[in-house]
Parts: structure tokens; C-alpha cells; sequence
């Protein structure tokens, strides 16, 4: 199928338009939109991000490699950045936190990058969002020395590669709801997070959601959500 590009000034071809950006959502639902950079070019990543400038809305920025992060900063200069986790926000300071706070665990060290997209999710949607590294089951006496956040958080999420058990195993502790991220960290029998999404999806324990593999950003939102001032809840 052909489709017809109209022309621009002078006679050149207008480019089409790269995206239809939801301005409103923040005033509808609470939360503005985010843009998902891997899928996408620099060059469509930076007409996002001018029209984003232009509009001066809070926006997130995910799952961005270097050419997407220099492609936001170059119409975003002081937008933030996380190599770690991809991820860039602007305006560059997170809002004062509000609501409950959410703990997010990393299994392990190779589950970071997951863990910390979730962090900051949580954190730049107003969250109090605390980062626990290396507390895998493989040493579970180090998540239990981490009883007194897991008992203060009004949401955990739990980011996991492997067998995905931790998820459950916190779970099993803690009254607050448990945000599972199967990642794709693993040898061959992982499949690539599908084992530990099979494991999260059927965790023993009450009280477990469980998102995409690899979607810190996903759980990072629920998070907030759930641990959202309590008026903004009703």
C-alpha cells in the first residue's frame, strides 16, 4: 500500500508524523505518558522529545541506548540519565515523594538493570522508591536482613532471573502487595525469563503480580500506584 506524503514548503516532501503524543494523560489518569525508545529510531526519538520540549510536560524515557539517551538530551539538555537502566526523565529532578514507599529487591547483581528501571519509574511517578541489591535466595539470610524496609513498604517489587523464587519467598513475609519481574537472566533452561515467569505466575504465596519479563517499568508504575497517597487512591 502507497501512501501520500504532502508536501512541505517550497515543493519538498513533509516528513510524516512520527507519533501522536497524549498530552492529557496526566490530567486524566495521573500519570503522564512514557516513551518507549527500542523499537525506535534516533531520529524519530528526537522529534519526540522536541515536541516534549515544546509542550513542557513531564516525561519518561525508556528502554533508550546511547543514541536514543544523546537523541533526548540533544532537544532535552537537562533531562536525567541512567546508563544502567536506559532510562532518561525530564524535568531532571524527580517530584517531592509522596504516598507510601516502595522497596524494590534485585535478586542479583545481573538483575540490576531491571530493578533500578523500576526504581526509577517509582521514583520519578513521586515515589519513596529504596534499592536492595544481591538479597537472592541463594543467600536468603541477606534478604532477611532487610525485614525492617520489606515491613515499611506500602509495595515491593521483586526483580529475578533464574528461578524467579523470590518473589514468592517475600511474599510469604510481608502484608504489602509483591510486584514480580521475571528477568532474562539465566542459563539455557531459563528460556530467557519464561522460567521464571512460569515460576512468578504460579508463586505459592497470596498476594503476587507478576509483569512482562524484563519490565521494570511496568512494575515501577504499579508500584506507585499502589502506594499512592491515600486521598489520590479514592
Amino acid at each position: 500500500m502507497v501512501h501520500e506524503i504532502a508536501g512541505g514548503q517550497d515543493g519538498a516532501p513533509a516528513l510524516p508524523p512520527v507519533a501522536n503524543l497524549d498530552f492529557e494523560r496526566a490530567a486524566r489518569r495521573g500519570y503522564g505518558e512514557a516513551i518507549l525508545c527500542e523499537p525506535k529510531t534516533a531520529t524519530q526519538v528526537t522529534e519526540i522529545a522536541r515536541q516534549i520540549a515544546a509542550s513542557s510536560l513531564p516525561t519518561l524515557f525508556t528502554r533508550a541506548n546511547s543514541e536514543h539517551a544523546q537523541a533526548v538530551l540533544s532537544a532535552l539538555p537537562e533531562a536525567f540519565y541512567d546508563l544502567e537502566a536506559r532510562f532518561l526523565a525530564w524535568p531532571a529532578r524527580p517530584p517531592a515523594p509522596s504516598g507510601g514507599k516502595v522497596a524494590v529487591l534485585s535478586a542479583g547483581t545481573s538483575d540490576l538493570p531491571v530493578a533500578r528501571e523500576a526504581q526509577l519509574t517509582a521514583r520519578y511517578l513521586g515515589r519513596d522508591a529504596e534499592l536492595v541489591v544481591d538479597v537472592g535466595v541463594a543467600g536468603i539470610h541477606r534478604l532477611f536482613a532487610q525485614e525492617k524496609l520489606l515491613h515499611s513498604a506500602r509495595a515491593i517489587v521483586v526483580a529475578a532471573g533464574m528461578d524467579g523464587a523470590l518473589a514468592s519467598v517475600v511474599a510469604g513475609l510481608v502484608s504489602a502487595p509483591v510486584i514480580a519481574v521475571p528477568t532474562s537472566v539465566g542459563y539455557g533452561a531459563a528460556f530467557s525469563g519464561l522460567a521464571p515467569l512460569l515460576s512468578m505466575l504460579n508463586a505459592c504465596a497470596p498476594g503476587v503480580a507478576v509483569v512482562n519479563i524484563d519490565n521494570g517499568y511496568g512494575a515501577g508504575h504499579l508500584a506507585a500506584q499502589i502506594a499512592a497517597p491515600l486521598e489520590a487512591s479514592n
